[in-house]
């Protein structure tokens, strides 16, 4: 049995991967209650892939309604121990143009509205993220965008803003005084949870756009984000094919992330209830329930 899981969280369009065996939607309960979606359980290239639609199969949950609790506890249920997110961004940077993949390698979490954390209620824990998405990922994500020649940088920060509206000019150049490289909604607190769930992360943002901070693009226009949001689908599509099929690299099995919980937990257990662990056991049970 393979010790390593590939999850892929993305737009609707993007598990229509051709060449997918025995394509099958599943519906997972959680105690956050229910995912964005079924979750996707496909093979490609001899290996068992999970893909769940971020905003559900029919774009019908905006970015603040996203239930990303239920999310990432619905891929650790099936097994998934890393986790590639595809994301639409919008650029901060001359250089990154419209249809540029970033390998993001930090964030700046700007969100207000959602819950950030599995362990809100008795039991708190303090994870690390001071790197928040896996080199080894990274460079699988690099190695397969080579082989697609697909226009692309590594390393960069994502600004992740509320939402659902753009941001203001104001608030565009202010994040570009910050050095931030793009601005996307939906990779906070996705990362954060996944790090709670000792699950490796990394993403792929796909640039649609300009921000409004660009004197010929003042505005976003929403027709010309689609038509490059269509364009960049293809080309994910494209390098997720190369991803799963390179799978197989050295993802470091001391990466701290696997057991980030050991250190983490700081509530005593007496402390405890059974109900708050077991509502936990998905995402913490290698620690909750030692013997």
């Amino acid at each position: 049995m393979n010790k390593h899981k590939l999850g892929i969280i993305g737009g609707s369009g993007l598990y229509d991967i051709d060449g997918a065996i025995a394509p099958k939607w599943e519906t997972i309960s959680t105690p956050w209650g229910e995912p964005s979606d079924q979750v996707l359980d496909f093979e490609y290239d001899k290996k068992s892939i999970c893909f769940l639609p971020r905003h559900g199969r029919k774009h019908t949950i905006q970015p603040s309604n996203i239930n990303f609790r239920a999310n990432i506890d619905a891929l650790k249920q099936k097994g998934v121990t890393d986790i590639i997110s595809v994301s639409a961004v919008g650029s901060l940077k001359e250089e990154l143009s419209p249809g540029t993949f970033v390998l993001i390698d930090q964030f700046i979490d700007r969100t207000f509205a959602r819950t950030k954390t599995f362990f809100d209620d008795e039991i708190v824990a303090h994870v690390s993220m001071a790197q928040p998405t896996c080199p080894d990922l990274i460079d699988l994500c690099e190695k397969s965008l080579k082989e697609t020649n697909i226009q692309y940088q590594k390393g960069g920060t994502y600004l992740a803003m509320e939402g659902p509206q753009f941001s203001t000019r104001a608030e565009s150049n202010l994040y570009r005084k910050w050095d931030v490289d793009v601005i996307g909604m939906t990779n906070m607190p996705e990362a954060k949870l996944a790090r709670e769930a000792e699950i490796r992360y990394s993403t792929v943002a796909m640039v649609t756009d300009y921000d409004c901070w660009h004197p010929e693009h003042e505005h976003v226009d929403i027709e010309m984000v689609i038509k490059v949001l269509l364009d960049n689908a293809d080309k994910a599509k494209n390098m997720l094919k190369h991803i799963i099929k390179n799978y197989d690299l050295d993802i470091n099995p001391n990466d701290d992330t696997n057991r980030c919980l050991d250190t983490a937990i700081i509530t005593s257990p007496e402390f405890m209830s059974k109900e708050t662990k077991n509502k936990l056991k998905n995402i913490a049970g290698r620690v909750l329930f030692k013997k």
